[in-house]
């Protein structure tokens, strides 16, 4: 069952077939997955590919995610293949782009930002940005997981980053709203109410105003929601356009005929119905910023992260001599994926809680790594010798259980399944020990966990 005003409202919008929008809500969704090219290359076996990007695939069933090792080390990430339509956007818009600055404003739990990251490429750097800290814990977690290391994660209000005056060339507002395209889960059905999509109106329009200060002159902001409420789409970027200068940019969506433009009174945008499309409901808009901005000040910061000799050496041995941004935060040495003074301004005006790809900190025992050295995409491979785990073996290392492992030499060694990095392990000489975070262990009962509920490969 439906919300009756919902059911209402849908019968007389336009663009939509009622009959046809309400039976595809009652169906089972489709599940899909976006490859991490930095980390693998393999197709899921009987998958087909997303249309609109390059590294998304539907699968054939619903596998387990938690019981893959696969997707602990991050090779792939679990994604509404709708909201993968933004690859084509920045395509169209940022091809050859390099040293690009840009927000995931609403970045929980990491869908859009690790998609993001692997599009803007290494010179870029993207804020993923979520206002509530227990959903920026999570994104961090994911970001750390993807390991490319162009990303810092921040925990701030519209508000706040909208004193950034003129700094995004790229801003991605995938704003809270009624949640209707999600319509297939029973639990967003029994949340939605008239009342509800009005004030997710209200707080859309006035996160898009704290937001708008901080988009370069000509930059771009790329406006989506989960949801087929006209007031919270197309209304609401008619009302955007009415009040600040700017401009709605057409798509070309020609190779993509499920998608619908919808024009309203001069705007376009595009509606993405799950009775058309292989899909969630979505929509999806482009502005580009017309009005007068004055450029972000960078101020000049003497370097608070300055490193020690020994700290200068370790870093070398782990990831080269290549010349990176490397500052100490927190007592942990850090690449940054900006210049020291560009991350101190930032970093003075914003919380910061993932700043970049964390590598060791040393204790009076010596380096301890991190795990997002572990994660990174361009690990240390050379340094740390690995230790190829089987499956069952590599859910006990997930689980943070003991491994029953040959005796090395003490050290430090990196846990391996199928050729990538899941963490690392310290052998004492006699026994290893796990150090895998305790907050991202699988919680799963080993009986539940078999290797037959994950993802097949083509060339497994």
């Amino acid at each position: 069952m439906f919300p009756e005003a919902f059911i209402k409202r849908i019968r007389e919008q336009n663009y939509i077939n009622p009959k046809l929008l309400f039976e595809s809500l009652n169906d089972t969704g489709p599940i899909s997955i976006r490859i991490n090219p930095g980390k693998w290359n393999k197709v899921p076996e009987g998958a087909e590919h997303v249309p609109w990007c390059r590294t998304g695939y539907y699968l054939p069933g619903k596998p387990s995610f938690t019981a893959d090792p696969l997707f602990h080390a991050g090779c792939y990430y679990p994604q509404e293949a709708s909201g993968m339509f933004i690859e084509e956007i920045f395509n169209n818009l940022f091809v050859g782009q390099t040293d690009l600055r840009v927000l995931d404003l609403c970045g929980a739990p990491g869908s859009k930002s690790t998609h993001l990251s692997s599009l803007i490429g290494n010179n870029g750097c993207l804020i993923t940005n979520e206002v509530i800290r227990s959903r920026a814990d999570i994104l961090a977690e994911n970001i750390t997981r993807w390991g490319v290391p162009n990303s810092i994660v921040t925990n701030n209000d519209p508000r706040d980053i909208g004193k950034l005056t003129g700094y995004f060339d790229l801003i991605i507002a995938d704003v809270p709203c009624s949640g209707e395209g999600m319509f297939r889960n029973n639990n967003v059905r029994n949340q939605w109410s008239e009342n509800n999509a009005h004030l997710c109106t209200t707080r859309q329009r006035r996160i898009i105003s704290d937001i708008w200060p901080a988009l370069k002159e000509n930059g771009i902001l790329i406006y989506s929601t989960c949801t087929f409420n006209p007031a919270e789409n197309e209304e609401n970027i008619k009302w955007l356009t009415d009040n600040t200068l700017s401009e709605c940019l057409k798509i070309d969506i020609s190779a993509f005929p499920g998608i619908t433009e919808i024009t309203f009174k001069g705007i376009t945008g595009y509606g993405f119905y799950p009775y058309k499309i292989k899909g969630e409901g979505f929509f999806i808009s482009v502005l580009r910023k017309i009005e007068k901005t004055p450029e972000f000040r960078i101020k000049k910061h003497t370097n608070p992260g300055n490193l020690s000799q020994v700290e200068i050496k370790t870093v070398e041995e782990l990831i080269g001599k290549e010349k990176r941004n490397i500052l100490k935060i927190n007592d942990i040495i850090t690449d940054i994926p900006l210049e020291p003074n560009e991350y101190s301004t930032l970093s003075s005006m914003l919380r910061v809680i993932k700043p970049g790809t964390e590598l060791f900190r040393i204790s009076g025992k010596g380096v301890v790594p991190h795990h997002s050295l572990a994660m990174s995409v361009n690990p240390a491979r050379n340094i740390f010798p690995i230790i190829e785990l089987n499956y069952s073996k590599a859910v006990r290392y997930l689980r943070k259980d003991n491994l029953d492992l040959p005796v090395k030499p003490n050290g430090w060694y990196m846990a391996v399944f199928k050729g990538c990095n899941l963490g690392f392990l310290k052998s004492t000489g006699g026994r290893f020990n796990n150090y895998f975070p305790v907050s991202l262990r699988i919680k799963m009962g080993r009986e539940i966990i078999n290797e037959k509920q994950i993802i097949k490969w083509e060339t497994d």
